[in-house]
């Protein structure tokens, strides 16, 4: 029996029930599980009864993230189901009910139930005309109908806790909503509280994340002051990615392959300032639809053989356009203030820099973001790399030919004395055939370095076509796209050391659970101080003496009018 070190009482140890609704794939869940709190020797201790999304893989997940089945459940009513889906449901389907969610939890009673809508109707990545679209507001009230159906479930034993969580923007294009919701929570009993949060600075956290959170106590259960939690300094991006596995790298598995992108947006990514965002791009002077001051060549990896003669022709142009003149043009300025707006298109990040907020956009064009890596580039297979001449060479190991180590070196003897005889001389050695000409025979020897193996490839890669390229920026780093796993370790799924693979194959679908889930070490952060609360309730204190400040006050002082009104609507 575990006991306190300081006054060897053996801990009381009192279990904290949580509950999800629309869980997604677990990151509010995972995080509770982690949190815990002490009242002297009263203890914690958290265990999950149980979530409820629509979405069945989601749900996988959501087992693999907390060990706790989640439920498969549509929480639309019937006129909202037709409105996004713009046709009947199919046969069978039903509309939800209270005792679906009593059924979903075990049939057991949460002290704290949390709840992370769907976002998409209340986000600025929607633009307003479209969110205002039938499907839309379907899928906005569908926050107060999931909010409804909770509340009755649970209405023999309300939740002490109820957590609200959605984006910043829900206070002004949901406010209508909003206003229902706490008139709802204050009708059973809750005191409520809209506050906004930067998950980043709760679980310090690689990125800023800034996020709404409506947080409701029921007062009759719990009188004691909530408190919010502390916080903590944000990391730079490079202490998270530094700890993994290079990008392409076999150990981190699928989830860490650099995305397949368009050529122009590795273009733009290489051209886009360290700590910045497309606006760098504005700075560019472009000519007839091209760069007037840079010339792009292929050029093999680390510029292997990547030599260009004075007199000779380059490779073709691409028409690198402004950001208002193509399709990844994304960024209008016309749709706000552009200091304030669109921070995540093409942005990106320096690497002792906190990330921005992860987002379930796939692309550096679409809400994904870039990194400047300053590691070296040939570092990522640790093939082909040629040591200087003044330098040590690395280890000579069993398997020492030049794809499988650092076994080449630049030797600054030309050896261009060689005269008639010479049986070296007319071997044809780094031979480049032109593009129109047939080469020779094709021997089982045959290789860059001992005949005429190279060619002059006038290609370059089509605008839009896509591929995994390494281009170095002007400030010598590689700008590339966080992959999917530095996306999970950035958002605390997952230690950088860890493997992770998600349910499917699809690095956009992965991206948009990722981005869409509430980061573990924040919903720690959050759980944790409400385990405090609940302690002090329970044994018997209701008031504690504290520095930080007080998310919800312990009396409900009144209600407006718009409030009154609000219940009217939804009681009739």
């Amino acid at each position: 029996m575990k006991r306190d070190k300081f006054t060897g009482v053996p801990d009381d140890i009192r279990e904290i029930r949580h509950f999800h609704l629309f869980g997604a794939i677990g990151g509010g869940a995972k995080g509770f599980n982690k949190g815990r709190a002490r009242v002297g020797n009263m203890v914690s201790r958290s265990r999950c009864i149980g979530s409820i999304d629509v979405d069945a893989s989601a749900n996988r997940d959501f087992l693999k993230m907390t060990g706790v089945a989640a439920t498969l459940l549509d929480m639309f009513d019937r006129d909202q189901y037709k409105a996004f889906h713009g046709k009947e449901p199919p046969a069978g389907w039903r509309e939800a009910t209270p005792e679906d969610i009593r059924r979903a939890a075990g049939y057991e009673f949460p002290h704290i139930v949390f709840l992370s809508a769907p976002c998409k109707g209340f986000s600025g990545l929607l633009n307003e005309k479209k969110s205002k679209t039938d499907k839309y507001q379907a899928l906005n009230r569908l926050t107060l109908r999931g909010m409804f159906l909770m509340l009755e479930a649970f209405k023999e034993d309300p939740p002490e806790f109820i957590l609200f969580e959605n984006v910043p923007r829900i206070a002004t294009r949901g406010r209508h909503l909003l206003d229902q919701i706490v008139a709802l929570l204050r009708h059973y009993g809750y005191a409520v509280a809209e506050t906004t949060h930067d998950c980043g600075v709760l679980g310090g956290l690689a990125q800023s994340r800034k996020r709404f959170l409506l947080v409701a106590r029921h007062t009759a259960k719990v009188p004691t002051y909530l408190y919010e939690p502390p916080t903590r300094r944000l990391q730079g991006v490079g202490t998270v990615l530094g700890r993994m596995p290079l990008p392409g790298a076999e150990a981190g598995g699928p989830m860490h392959r650099v995305p397949n992108l368009q050529w122009k947006t590795w273009v733009r990514l290489a051209f886009v300032e360290a700590g910045s965002d497309w606006r760098s791009l504005n700075k560019l002077a472009v000519e007839g639809g091209v760069l007037r001051d840079y010339l792009i060549v292929p050029e093999y990896r680390n510029g292997f053989l990547g030599v260009r003669k004075w007199d000779e022709h380059s490779g073709a142009m691409i028409g690198i356009k402004s950001p208002g003149q193509g399709t990844f043009s994304v960024a209008d300025p016309r749709a706000g203030d552009i200091e304030k707006t669109h921070k995540n298109v093409c942005r990106v990040v320096d690497w002792d820099q906190a990330a921005g907020t992860i987002t379930s956009g796939h692309g550096p064009s679409s809400g994904g973001q870039a990194v400047a890596d300053p590691r070296p580039q040939g570092s990522v297979f640790g093939k082909y790399a040629v040591t200087p001449w003044d330098t040590a060479a690395g280890t000579v190991i069993s398997g020492s030919t030049t794809g499988q180590g650092a076994f080449a070196v630049a030797d600054p003897r030309t050896n261009m004395n060689r005269g008639k005889g010479d049986n070296y001389l007319t071997g044809g050695h780094y031979g480049v055939v032109p593009w129109e000409s047939p080469s020779g025979a094709v021997p089982s020897s045959g290789s860059y370095d001992n005949g005429r193996w190279s060619v002059a490839d006038p290609r370059m890669p089509a605008a839009d076509q896509k591929l995994v390229a390494v281009i170095r920026a002007l400030d010598d780093t590689w700008h590339r796209p966080f992959t999917t796993l530095e996306m999970a370790a950035l958002q605390s799924l997952i230690e950088p050391e860890e493997f992770l693979l998600l349910d499917g194959m699809s690095d956009q679908a992965w991206r948009e659970h990722i981005g869409n889930c509430v980061p573990p070490d924040a919903a720690e952060a959050i759980f944790s101080e409400i385990a405090r609360s609940l302690l002090l309730t329970w044994s018997g204190e209701t008031f504690l003496l504290s520095a930080a400040p007080i998310w919800v006050q312990p009396m409900i002082v009144g209600m407006c009018v718009a409030q009154d009104e609000a219940m009217q609507e939804i009681f009739g």
